[in-house]
């Protein structure tokens, strides 16, 4: 027999989850192999809701662009319901706008799953090391756990049994991902039980090109009529639409066809006329709520995605949560298998991650019910959704008090408008090095980096250059205590710097050096750190001290995780705090690090 393959991670499954966590694994160099049981990868998605926090993720690795221009942006929601002579006709109730002003700078947006994953892959492709690998046409059929080498780091201790082209093959691994989806085998492999239940409510998807008179197609739309409900999500293209369509009491998901759903949205349209010119993709199923029982098995294996969490499609959040599951596990794995971070750190995912996927099944079970309510309820139907705007836009996470988000400690009110535990607001800041203006959440790139973000108020006032200088003092030394010593000095730890100063009488010397270190392979000085709060030549005052909620008097300091969620607020003068904060979660390096280093990988 052959002798088993051996990988510092496997992940089974090349859904959202997977290819978000194995994307972070790039950053971090650490050897993976994915395993996907499709032939190739996915080409038709079925999920197509790309939620707010979703494209700043995508951002935040670079992706956005492509995303933005290939979506269909959804900026409004219109509610339909009974009215007109005699209450028989379909009126517009109300409008409200898709996301709450000022939540974020990016919009929520629609473009099918299997282009948002081809985005990641090419990107993969791009980073991917020699042991990083996706092998397509494996089905996994089990996972296990030697138990009794859980306790050793180095240990392969788990082991999956797959099929290859009808042959047996066994991977080693220290750790697994789970990505593999509803129906997950390492799940059950495990014997870790979901918990919930499937409700007696039908509901059919199908994507159409639909020919009609109704005059909001184009928009998001929601239709509480006597014939039925619908919920209309226009696709990218400008033809296509998705229609989600709740199907009569006694319905049968088996026995539902095509020209069924059609003949109840004829219905549920009328008066106006719809035909249907094509049809691109159609479901039907019942709507079920479920919570995986444990989220990890010895914290070897983890489960992600709908393997831990399922829940109805009308809310968008199946491809989002997923992503952000991938996105929450990959980064902290390669901070524990790349020497940063102790294994400790990876019981933080399960801590955050099944709270969150416990609130989105509490709040689609809401929404589910609350959508179903018959035409009388619109009214308290549509202002559920304009209130549940900031987690439908994946925005309304909140994670815990853990060893990497710290709520309490001396200056926590200092930034009132950023909350810890929750990802950093944008706004807009200056470039000071090149004068552009910017949203300041692009600085915070997901490139496996903590960041201390220093707002220290206006550097022409002594008092404040003062305690700035002081605080840089502590962040090199810091910086220094944590970096391999080949590596850049920044390249773990990046200090950045917001001021409140006029940006036409600063000066670049006026800058402590550790705001703009020497890096790279050239060892030359990065200008990029240095942020103003002022008015811009072209686009006028960000007012970001404003809107954090920062006195530019007194001024704040907000340490924010690699995942772009804020871990600590104190300020300036608290330099132990912040040091011991660090010391919680972090691997002392011997040596330190050099400001002219090779630059990491991450």
């Amino acid at each position: 027999m052959a002798q088993p393959t051996k990988t510092s991670v496997l992940i089974v499954g090349s859904g959202s989850a997977g290819l978000m966590a194995a994307l972070w694994l790039t950053f971090y160099d650490v050897p993976f192999i994915m395993l996907e049981r499709r032939t190739g990868p996915l080409e038709i998605g079925q999920a197509d809701g790309v939620q707010v926090r979703t494209v700043e993720i995508y951002e935040s690795f670079g992706l956005s662009e492509e995303v933005l221009r290939e979506a269909f942006h959804i900026l409004e929601v219109a509610f339909w319901g009974p009215g007109g002579e005699g209450g028989e006709g379909l009126v517009r109730k109300s409008r409200a706008g898709d996301t709450e002003k000022g939540l974020s700078h990016v919009p929520h947006v629609i473009l099918n799953q299997a282009r948002m994953n081809g985005l990641v892959l090419g990107l993969m492709e791009k980073r991917k090391g020699r042991e990083q690998e996706v092998r397509y046409g494996v089905q996994v059929k089990g996972v296990s756990v030697d138990e009794g080498e859980v306790m050793d780091p180095e240990a392969y201790c788990v082991k999956a049994v797959a099929e290859v082209d009808g042959k047996e093959e066994v991977f080693e691994a220290k750790y697994v991902l789970g990505c593999d989806g509803a129906h997950s085998v390492v799940r059950k492999s495990l014997s870790l039980p979901m918990l919930g239940d499937t409700t007696d409510t039908i509901w059919g998807v199908m994507d159409i090109y639909p020919s009609t008179t109704f005059p909001d197609i184009r928009r998001k739309s929601t239709l509480h009529t006597p014939s039925g409900n619908l919920l209309v999500i226009p696709r990218e293209g400008g033809s296509l639409v998705r229609f989600y369509i709740q199907l009569p009491a006694g319905t049968q998901a088996s026995t539902v066809t095509l020209a069924n759903l059609q003949d109840t949205a004829k219905k549920i349209f009328a008066p106006f006329e719809l035909e249907f010119r094509g049809c691109a993709w159609w479901s039907a199923y019942a709507i079920g709520q479920r919570l995986a029982q444990e989220f990890h098995k010895d914290y070897r294996v983890f489960l992600t995605g709908d393997a831990c969490h399922t829940h109805s499609p009308k809310a968008g959040q199946g491809m989002n949560v997923s992503s952000q599951d991938g996105y929450n596990i990959g980064w902290k794995l390669g901070a524990v298998l790349s020497g940063q971070s102790p294994v400790s750190l990876l019981e933080t995912y399960v801590l955050e991650r099944r709270e969150t996927a416990r609130e989105l099944i509490e709040f689609d079970r809401e929404f589910a019910r609350l959508f179903s309510e018959k035409e009388s309820k619109e009214g308290v139907f549509a202002d559920f959704f304009v209130k549940s705007g900031r987690f439908t836009a994946g925005l309304g996470t909140r994670y815990g008090d853990s060893v990497i988000t710290q709520k309490g400690g001396r200056g926590g009110d200092l930034a009132t408008g950023v909350t810890v535990g929750m990802r950093m607001p944008s706004a807009q800041v200056i470039r000071f090095c090149d004068c552009k203006a910017l949203q300041f959440m692009t600085a915070l790139k997901s490139d496996g980096r903590w960041r201390v973000v220093v707002f220290a108020g206006d550097i022409a006032v002594p008092e404040r250059k003062e305690k700035l200088e002081k605080l840089s003092v502590v962040l090199e030394v810091l910086a220094k205590r944590f970096t391999p010593p080949t590596a850049d000095i920044d390249s773990l730890i990046e200090p950045l710097l917001v001021l409140s100063s006029k940006f036409l009488e600063t000066e670049q010397s006026q800058i402590p050096d550790c705001f703009w270190p020497e890096t790279g392979k050239w060892g030359i000085r990065d200008l990029h750190k240095v942020y103003i709060d002022d008015e811009h030549y072209n686009s006028g005052h960000g007012h970001a001290y404003e809107k954090y909620g920062i006195d530019p008097a007194v001024g704040a300091v907000v340490i924010v995780r690699p995942d772009q969620y804020v871990a600590k607020a104190t300020n300036l003068e608290n330099c132990v705090d912040i040091e011991r904060f660090f010391e919680g979660f972090l691997i002392e390096r011997s040596g330190g690090g050099s400001n002219t280093g090779e630059e990491m990988k991450f």
